[in-house]
């Protein structure tokens, strides 16, 4: 076991290698799919196609995250790591050798699988050398580096034509480089814990709008991260616009993540769900005519719309966190996990069907629709139960857009053995 740090300089100064190597994981991350609708853009795939194409990644992910913790055990987390970087390196360099859609298909499935299995061993490892005096510092840290990550990740595109092969080989370069910080970091790797589980029927018995609303926050922003680039291409942006496109939605999330965090903190957090809801639905039919006005003024509503929508996550984990003991989160962070993946794995798809029946501009009045659905099934659920008080709330930790190491490690507990728990109904 790792000798945890007292302090967060301490913490920091033997965590630095992994968020260094986490850093650059997400630079190929953000590149990546980006780069894989644009080019499938310009292949002529159609939207159905492509979302097609992008949610398999998210299928992989969540096979991944079911399979992972049980291939670690066995072998160790350095060789996973370094077997799954060496996977999902070499996927994207064969999507440059050839543009089908059966084989894209396949190694988009290859490479979620083996991101869920770089994200459970590097956010599992930076999460066993915090201490729970430096826990929260840290992985704020570790948000902070992962949409940086990300966001210069969708500048890189303006590196090299999307229809040669550089872009593909930078992507592969950046995975495969991520791994030598981590693999050269001291110290002992983490260990998972015993398996635990919580039905989907009982946690949405427990507290429904937390169920609904994860899925659909995972809805819209797979949703979005896939095709959106494809929206840009298909509005006229160029390359350099379609990257500030997508840069401008995770901008928006680094502003607004922490407000919306510390407002929820403070208020019913079903009042926040409600309003950030909401106004990510306006958001999102902002951006309609601000398409048509300027794209300065269209990069300022997206970057409103990402603000609004990405932080959502972390307010639905929080909120379904405030009806559970301390006992029964981690187990319910796999099942919330797994509703959100499905409803990434069928945003892409569902909203490319859309796409390609009535045009472009419906991506976003769908994605509207589901925000607003959403808010109203909020307020109803305000007309069925009491808040919980403010004082029993616990504190909102900024999570990314995708799960973290704990959580998906959860997911293996909630797919094993069954642990029952005398669940209370949402009050």
């Amino acid at each position: 076991m790792t000798r945890r740090p007292a302090t967060f300089r301490a913490a920091l100064a033997s965590s630095w290698a992994i968020l260094l190597g986490f850093g650059i994981l997400m630079l190929g991350d953000g590149l990546q799919g980006t780069l894989l609708a644009v080019r499938a853009d310009l292949e002529g795939f159609s939207a159905t196609v492509t979302g097609l194409v992008m949610s398999t990644f998210y299928l992989g992910f969540l096979l991944g995250s079911i399979m992972t913790p049980r291939i670690t055990i066995k072998v160790g987390h350095i060789r996973v790591f370094a077997a799954f970087a060496a996977l999902s390196s070499t996927a994207i360099l064969v999507q440059a050798l050839a543009v089908t859609v059966p084989l894209w298909i396949a190694m988009r499935l290859i490479s979620g699988f083996c991101f869920a299995g770089l994200y459970i061993v590097a956010e599992s490892w930076l999460n066993d050398r915090a201490s729970n005096e430096t826990r929260g510092k840290l992985l704020s840290l570790y948000m902070v580096v992962t949409y940086i990550g990300i966001g210069a990740g969708q500048l890189l595109l303006n590196l090299a034509d999307p229809l040669g092969f550089p872009l593909f080989i930078l992507t592969s370069i950046l995975i495969s480089i991520a791994v030598v910080p981590l693999l050269l970091s001291a110290g002992s790797p983490p260990t998972f814990h015993d398996s635990v589980r919580i039905s989907l029927f009982d946690l949405f018995r427990l507290t429904p709008l937390g169920i609904v609303s994860m899925f659909a926050v995972g809805l819209v922003t797979a949703t979005f991260f896939a095709l959106g680039p494809v929206y840009a291409q298909r509005i006229g942006l160029n390359i350099r616009d379609t990257s500030y496109f997508m840069t401008a939605a995770v901008l928006g999330t680094v502003l607004l993540q922490a407000p919306i965090g510390a407002l929820s903190d403070r208020f019913d957090r079903r009042k926040i769900l409600t309003l950030v809801s909401v106004l990510t639905s306006v958001a999102a039919l902002l951006c309609i005519p601000a398409e048509q006005a300027s794209t300065m003024a269209l990069f300022l509503a997206i970057a409103l719309f990402g603000g609004l929508a990405f932080p959502l996550y972390s307010v639905c984990i929080a909120y379904t966190n405030d009806h559970l003991e301390p006992n029964q989160m981690i187990a319910a962070s796999g099942a919330l996990v797994l509703v959100s993946g499905l409803g990434a794995v069928t945003g892409p798809v569902l909203f490319a069907m859309i796409m390609d029946s009535f045009g472009t501009q419906a991506l976003f009045w769908s994605i509207a629709a589901v925000h607003g659905l959403t808010g109203l099934f909020a307020l109803y659920r305000m007309t069925k139960s009491e808040p919980v008080p403010l004082n029993k709330q616990g504190p909102s930790t900024p999570t990314a857009v995708h799960p973290s190491g704990s959580a998906i490690e959860s997911i293996q507990q909630y797919t094993s053995e069954e642990t029952e728990f005398d669940l209370e109904d949402e009050q």
